[in-house]
């Protein structure tokens, strides 16, 4: 098998699996190691995957990007945290954009419900996870639905948006870069962030630390547009510490 060949082939069982070890993808392919290390380090130089400490996983792109089953089961446990310890940012706000992802999703589930609430959401599963609450009004943007992430996209939503003064917004992004900003492979869905970033006073990320340093196709925000990133200690103390430079609060968790 050529290289390229398997270097496609090895893009390709990232993108399935979410993530993979060098030992197994040597097995898979009958490779050493070692061939495994040069395929992958030839994917990073060229934007695809991030190397971890014995593997790799695939970087969301214009081209590629994960849908919300796949976030459902990847690094869970570290995405419930970063919600935990965001919506103990909520402080007195009576208004909050909750943006689409799964991790958004969760926090929504955190919410008080001893309030009053009013949730601003483009996402389908994170308006069902708040509507129960009899203290909780939500008002989900109208516009297409992106099948990938059931949030709603297009100049409905973005219209809706414009419209209201939101206390705090709960964002995410596909990537974070101290060089690029956020950003988001479908300009549609970055129109969407972007109003909600100018609708809203306050603004935090949360976002699992995988995808910092990654930069996908459209921009949206700089990260001088939030008081507080939240993130897991994925992240290191140093490369946290760049990111509060730019001027926010940098949360591990």
């Amino acid at each position: 098998m050529r290289s390229e060949e398997r270097q496609h082939r090895i893009l390709a069982l990232l993108r399935q699996a979410g993530q993979a070890e060098v030992a197994a993808l040597a097995a898979d392919f009958r490779v050493a190691p070692e061939t495994v290390r040069r395929d992958l380090s030839e994917l990073e130089r060229r934007g695809l995957v991030r190397r971890t400490h014995g593997g790799a996983y695939p970087v969301e792109s214009a081209g590629y990007e994960t849908d919300l089953a796949r976030r459902e089961t990847h690094q869970v446990e570290s995405k419930r945290r970063i919600a935990a310890a965001a919506v103990r940012l909520i402080d007195a706000a009576e208004t909050v954009f909750i943006d689409e992802g799964y991790t958004q999703q969760i926090l929504a589930g955190m919410l008080p419900t001893d309030r009053p609430l009013t949730v601003v959401t483009a996402s389908l599963p994170t308006a069902a996870a708040v509507a129960k609450s009899p203290e909780t009004t939500v008002l989900l943007l109208g516009g297409r639905v992106r099948g990938r992430t059931l949030a709603t996209v297009g100049s409905w939503a973005t219209q809706m948006l414009s419209s209201f003064v939101i206390d705090l917004a709960f964002m995410g992004a596909n990537g974070i870069a101290r060089d690029s900003g956020l950003t988001t492979p479908d300009p549609v869905v970055a129109d969407v962030k972007a109003q909600a970033i100018r609708s809203s006073r306050r603004r935090v990320f949360i976002g699992i630390h995988t995808k910092f340093g990654v930069s996908s196709f459209c921009r949206f925000a700089e990260i001088g547009d939030f008081e507080t990133i939240v993130t897991d200690t994925g992240l290191s103390v140093a490369e946290a510490n760049r990111y509060s430079l730019l001027g926010p609060t940098v949360t591990r968790v």
